[in-house]
């Protein structure tokens, strides 16, 4: 067995009491008997840790080196805190240095810990896990085989990731449906976090998540749509459905592009004076025209610092389901040489002043998401015996019939709402009500 030299253990003591002494000013001689009370406390706590160390370090039954006990311990300090607090080691601060930018090598998955497992908050489009079909809140509970119960969220993503072309197996509890197993090749992500098309007379817009190339896409997206439909457009769609959200500075300058003034978020901290508020800036994108906004359970985080303001500044109808209710901040605090923390020092306030942790945002609108089918079987007056041939000069296929419409089937069908919905305000608005 393996023990420490006692002036090891003093020196690693020394080294906790004068970090911890630099935070809480213990050379400060005026402290109030309380704040001397709560010190002592603390020294008595770091000696039951350097003593834990020491007992680990000298007789664990498989050896381990001191940074693999030390980042442990740290990484079980925050994990134990909330879902969203953890180290991230050199290479991992890296990675997530890279995705913030928009390219970066994995699944394609927005996670987080639940239940001891991970859970889906999203897939990204057009990634191996959309192509996959995984959904929000489907958990992952274990990887080629090893259960994922009993790891910290960071080691989890870790088994997940991997080189380029290999290939992952997951195995997936989605309800409470018997689990199933999913092989997946890992690929490059390549995020492409705004893209857009026009459905009849209607702007769509889809952001897929908000990394540092959300609002110079957003940007092009809207004058690419005007130029094309003029006067002709009914409005904007901005679907933001399986958006995890990223860039808090994204979230206010997408939300801030749609509005001419007010508060868009506010972040409060522990302390009173731990509160910013961030505030749009004139300008509207679109011109004040109508925007629907679609939300739904795997819209997190940035998404739902967005569609809170719009909905609050009634700047947008939000459609769709409520939101996943991720409303905390986290800080990534590097540490010089040893990667970064991420800690949740803050919550998300909307504008009207409620939080959006746990709660999420709820659709002015709710609609469930489903698919738009032909019914058969359904008759009209051409369908009668001896009915009138019709008169009409619309134009004819080769064959005699008429142009088939779009394929509704193709649309889901909360757009299809969404889309009928800027259609009938652009209706409304025509009418002569005199």
């Amino acid at each position: 067995m393996r023990s420490l030299a006692p002036q090891y253990r003093l020196l690693l003591r020394a080294a906790f009491v004068v970090a911890i002494a630099s935070v809480m000013g213990l050379n400060m001689p005026t402290q109030q008997d309380a704040v001397a009370q709560t010190n002592e406390d603390a020294y008595r706590q770091l000696s039951l840790f350097g003593d834990v160390f020491e007992r680990v370090r000298g007789e664990y039954v498989e050896e381990k080196t001191d940074k693999e006990l030390i980042e442990a311990a740290i990484n079980g300090m925050l994990t134990s805190l909330d879902p969203h607090s953890s180290y991230l080691p050199d290479d991992n601060f890296e990675k997530m240095q890279v995705q913030t930018k928009g390219r970066f090598g994995g699944l394609g998955i927005e996670v987080t810990m639940d239940k001891g497992f991970v859970k889906v908050v999203s897939p990204i489009d057009d990634t191996p896990a959309a192509a996959a079909g995984l959904q929000p809140e489907d958990f992952i509970i274990a990887v080629d085989g090893d259960t994922i119960l009993g790891m910290t969220l960071s080691e989890a993503v870790e088994r997940l990731r991997g080189p380029i072309g290999s290939e992952v197996k997951i195995s997936v509890q989605r309800g409470q449906a018997e689990p199933f197993d999913v092989t997946i090749i890992r690929d490059e992500i390549k995020i492409r976090s705004v893209r857009h098309e026009i459905y009849e007379d209607v702007g769509y817009i889809r952001l897929t998540t908000f990394s540092e190339q959300t609002t110079p896409g957003l940007m092009n997206a809207v004058d690419e749509i005007i130029s094309e439909k003029g006067e002709d457009l009914a409005g904007f769609i901005i679907d933001l459905r399986n958006n995890p959200g990223g860039l808090l500075t994204e979230a206010i300058s997408v939300a801030d592009a749609f509005l001419e003034e007010g508060e868009i978020v506010s972040t409060r901290g522990r302390e009173d004076g731990q509160t910013s508020h961030a505030y749009a800036r004139p300008g509207d994108i679109t011109r004040g025209m109508p925007v629907v906004v679609l939300i739904n359970s795997g819209s997190a985080s940035a998404s739902e610092i967005v569609a809170g303001a719009l909905k609050d500044h009634k700047r947008a109808i939000l459609l769709g389901t409520r939101s996943f209710g991720k409303g905390s901040v986290q800080t990534i605090i590097p540490m010089p040489g040893h990667g970064a923390i991420r800690l949740t020092t803050a919550r998300y306030y909307t504008p009207s002043g409620v939080s959006i942790q746990a709660k999420g945002i709820s659709p002015d609108i709710e609609v469930e998401l489903a698919r738009i089918e032909k019914i058969d079987g359904a008759y009209r007056e051409e369908d009668l015996r001896g009915a009138l041939d019709s008169s009409s000069d619309e134009a004819e296929g080769e064959d005699g019939a008429t142009d088939e419409p779009q394929d509704i089937t193709k649309i889901d069908f909360q757009l299809a709402r969404a889309i009928d919905l800027l259609q009938g305000l652009r209706i409304f608005g025509t009418l002569d009500t005199k």
